[in-house]
């Protein structure tokens, strides 16, 4: 089982306003193999507060103008540290570059597809992610491995 069209599409729009509002390290993992609970986890990063504040509202105000489509949840709005935005097929989660490194989701997923996302200037599937910010076939994020959770990171 794989991503619905209809989930891809979704993605591809909410990573374009997020994108249009300066967010960062953009990348969507197809996690439906693994979970029944939703296709697709985006996940964009900010560098502040204010930044995911405005990522989640035009992400939310593009899906709601051209699919009429609201999110079915929205937590973490009041500290604007991570944002969740639940569409039921897709996920979309919008964090603070720190929370981004911290709980590493792309650790997490890496054994799922990217699905690409056809931003200006991709150039192939993980395009939309930052160098710094993609996953190597070691499995590290950010340059943390395992090794840096047993000894504490520096």
């Amino acid at each position: 089982m794989s991503a619905t069209e209809e989930a891809i599409k979704t993605t591809r729009l909410a990573a374009e306003a997020a994108y249009e509002k300066k967010g960062k390290a953009i990348i969507a993992f197809d996690v439906s193999e693994p979970l029944a609970i939703a296709d697709i986890f985006l996940i964009i990063s900010a560098n502040n507060e204010r930044l995911v504040g405005a990522i989640v509202d035009a992400v939310e105000e593009r899906l709601i103008e051209v699919e009429k489509l609201r999110p079915l949840r929205r937590e973490g709005d009041q500290e604007n540290r991570w944002v969740l935005l639940d569409y039921g097929d897709v996920v979309v989660h919008v964090q603070h570059d720190e929370e981004r490194e911290l709980y590493a989701l792309e650790r997490l997923w890496k054994d799922c597809p990217v699905i690409e996302l056809k931003l200006p200037g991709d150039t192939g599937p993980t395009a939309g992610a930052s160098a710094e910010n993609e996953v190597s076939d070691s499995g590290n994020v950010n340059g943390f491995d395992e090794a840096d959770e047993a000894g504490g990171r520096q």
